[in-house]
């Protein structure tokens, strides 16, 4: 478990972090624009897709339970045993009780949790280029809030999107080109020699 902690927190470069979120921005927006059809069917039935939301709410379990183990607990390790306890059942009441939206719910907090790795690779990064970056973890962390807490957010967001053709191909368009523009940059201009942490 240490070595996957490692690998998120301190190991990940900006260089890999932006080539890996730049090629699933493309693929996933380019998917979009080529199989538009399917995907809008799909993320209309997302918002209460209870059996995708029960794996990843499992993957956000996973992970918050792999950072409160592994992390520096300073003078709260007398805490860790219970928190960990506290964390199984809370995820066995989660999955159990909150049914409703369960995989905006669950959505919303792997988008909090991924958040933390990209900021963690941009810290303190020289090239300016980083704030792409910077810009989308933010993003994701005020979205994530809004789909835990108010998750009917999504269900109308992608209701909103996929109402007019046009509106469906900008968004796409835009996924795009920000996912290129993240790419060529970590390309160009971001390093290998600065490892986060």
């Amino acid at each position: 478990m240490k070595a996957v902690y490692d690998a998120l927190y301190y190991d990940l470069t900006l260089k890999t972090v932006g080539i890996v979120i730049g090629v699933l921005l493309i693929a996933a927006h380019l998917l979009a624009l080529i199989k538009a059809e399917p995907v809008k069917a799909w993320l209309k039935a997302l918002p209460r897709n209870e059996r995708l939301g029960m794996i990843i709410l499992a993957i956000d379990f996973a992970w918050c339970f792999l950072v409160w183990t592994e992390m520096d607990l300073g003078e709260f390790y007398t805490m860790e045993k219970t928190v960990q306890m506290v964390l199984v059942i809370g995820f066995l009441l989660f999955g159990a009780f909150v049914r409703e939206f369960l995989a905006v719910r669950a959505i919303g907090l792997l988008l909090i949790l991924l958040a933390c790795p990209m900021l963690d690779a941009a810290f303190l990064q020289p090239p300016v280029s980083r704030l792409l970056l910077v810009f989308l973890a933010y993003g994701w962390i005020i979205e994530g809030m809004f789909y835990v807490g108010m998750p009917y957010l999504m269900r109308d967001g992608i209701d909103w999107m996929i109402a007019k053709q046009s509106r469906w191909k900008m968004s796409a368009m835009a996924g795009l080109a920000y996912g290129a523009a993240l790419l060529i940059c970590a390309l160009l201009f971001y390093g290998e020699a600065y490892p986060a942490g």
